[in-house]
């Protein structure tokens, strides 16, 4: 494997960042979203959007060599995204970040980028405060469920259904420590 790395996203880097989001939702959510969410799927705002982000929040990107393969984005969670199912409040809900979206291309996979993403948005989000994070997973999405509980994350039990293109998507809400390290 060529040298792997994780940096800091720049606004140069957004409209690879939103090719790779594309990319592999079609290859990793193919079963799950109807073609019409791909379809719909609009590179200028999908491009502002992660501009957008690429501002505010933590976003890293993994490369191997010279190319990037993946990506993280991490930052403080809206109180909606750590709220238990009756809508009540954690005792740490002020020190609980949000994943927002950890992808990594199917065609890179399985070679520690998504660890050496997690472990870099960890360590940026206990620099703010943060003790622990969550992150939703489509209940269907086995990879990346398993993926979070190599980590020490786990299911909390917490669900919501969203509508994806009119089909209806059940998601699980991942939580789990920042202590996460890099392993060489």
């Amino acid at each position: 494997m060529a040298d792997a790395a994780v940096r800091p996203a720049q606004p140069e880097d957004v409209a690879e960042i939103a090719r790779i989001h594309l990319a592999t939702w079609r290859t990793a959510y193919a079963e799950l979203l109807p073609p019409a969410v791909f379809e719909s799927f609009d590179a200028a705002e999908a491009e502002q959007a992660w501009a957008d982000a690429v501002e505010h929040a933590h976003v890293f990107l993994a490369t191997e060599g010279a190319w990037v393969v993946g990506f993280v984005v991490a930052g403080s969670a809206p109180d909606q995204e750590v709220a238990g199912a009756d809508g009540s409040m954690p005792a740490d809900f002020e020190t609980t970040a949000l994943v927002s979206t950890l992808l990594v291309e199917p065609r890179w996979g399985r070679r520690g980028h998504g660890g050496r993403l997690i472990a870099t948005a960890a360590h940026a989000l206990r620099d703010q405060g943060a003790s622990r994070a969550v992150a939703w997973v489509p209940e269907a999405d086995r990879a990346t469920k398993s993926f979070y509980e190599r980590v020490g994350w786990a299911a909390d039990g917490t669900v919501r259904t969203l509508d994806a293109g009119g089909r209806p998507l059940r998601e699980i809400r991942m939580t789990g420590g920042l202590a996460l390290l890099l392993r060489p």
